[in-house]
């Protein structure tokens, strides 16, 4: 597992590379809007609002990331699901 911080104009985001989750596929935390990324096994992906730090921080050090998840962030949050960008085809 990695992270990176990349810096942008009003963000600083840190991400969290492909993990062994057999929940999460991986993550992000958006350090000035303390917003939690999170893309599941499954393909959705989520926003978490109002996350501290502290928690994102505790996410990505947790053994079992999925367990951490559901007991300390899911359903403690507001969040709201993210679309996939749809493929377009060319015939």
């Amino acid at each position: 597992m990695y992270h990176k911080r990349q810096r942008a104009t009003n963000c600083r985001l840190v991400r969290y590379g492909v993990m062994p989750s057999s929940v999460i596929r991986r993550f992000a935390y958006d350090e000035m809007e303390a917003n939690l990324w999170v893309e599941f096994t499954t393909g959705r992906r989520y926003v978490y609002s109002n996350v501290p730090q502290e928690v994102a921080d505790a996410l990505r050090g947790a053994f079992a990331k999925g367990v951490y998840f559901n007991t300390r962030i899911r359903d403690r949050f507001p969040y709201r699901e993210i679309a996939h960008e749809r493929e377009e085809t060319h015939s």
